[in-house]
């Protein structure tokens, strides 16, 4: 079971989230004012969730401040009139969103599915092409320079290389990645992929070709 903790200026989504999350035996913290989140000891907790319409500092500014403090999943809580912004939350190294109103069964469902990836131990590592991963360590070099991706862009990353030359569509890169399915899928995927060419380019690098009407496949 996790320690996560939630950030709403909304007492009632938290108290919702809280009950849900509680069931299933998690502990969770909950937080009503964005700054408080400043003060916290954010290496106690496994996941984080974060609304992205709060007064003072907003869910984009919290993911920015913390970022580079924990290592565990973020998620967005979102409207769906802000899912265009949503390309600026993931640059900043979210994993996922949930677009509100969202159904409690995938509320649970996305939430479990991003600790079970934390869980799962990698001891080994491998070589395409001009990449190189570890995946112990979570690290993909090209030559000797580290390729700075965030987790879900690695897991993402790993997941195509092990089978490069494999044509996955988004569904299958989201369910392969996160472990399941939604409707907020496809472009989670096309933005964390576009962010994604945009560090191995600074390297010369394009390894994920985009397969016009079924997908993305690694060619290193």
């Amino acid at each position: 079971m996790a320690n996560i903790l939630v950030v709403d200026d909304d007492p009632g989504i938290l108290d919702l989230i809280a009950n849900v999350l509680d069931k299933s035996g998690h502990h969770v913290k909950k937080i009503e004012h964005s700054m408080d989140i400043l003060n916290e000891n954010l290496d106690y907790y496994q996941l984080i969730i974060l609304d992205i319409m709060m007064p003072g500092l907003n869910g984009f500014d919290c993911c920015e401040r913390i970022r580079n403090q924990v290592d565990c999943p973020i998620l967005f809580l979102t409207a769906k009139a802000e899912e265009d912004g949503l390309v600026r939350g993931l640059g900043l190294g979210a994993d996922d969103y949930i677009a509100k109103p969202f159904v409690i069964k995938e509320l649970r469902a996305r939430i479990d599915a991003h600790l079970r990836r934390e869980e799962r131990k990698r001891s080994h590592g491998f070589t395409v092409g001009n990449s190189r991963f570890f995946m112990s360590r979570k690290a993909c070099y090209i030559g000797d320079a580290l390729i700075t991706l965030t987790k879900s862009e690695y897991e993402i990353s790993e997941m195509l290389a092990l089978h490069h030359g494999q044509v996955f569509s988004k569904e299958q890169i989201y369910e392969s990645v996160f472990g399941v399915f939604g409707e907020s899928d496809n472009s989670v995927i096309v933005e964390h992929v576009k962010n994604i060419r945009g560090k191995f380019a600074s390297e010369n690098e394009a390894p994920i070709k985009t397969v016009w009407g079924v997908g993305y496949k690694w060619e290193g």
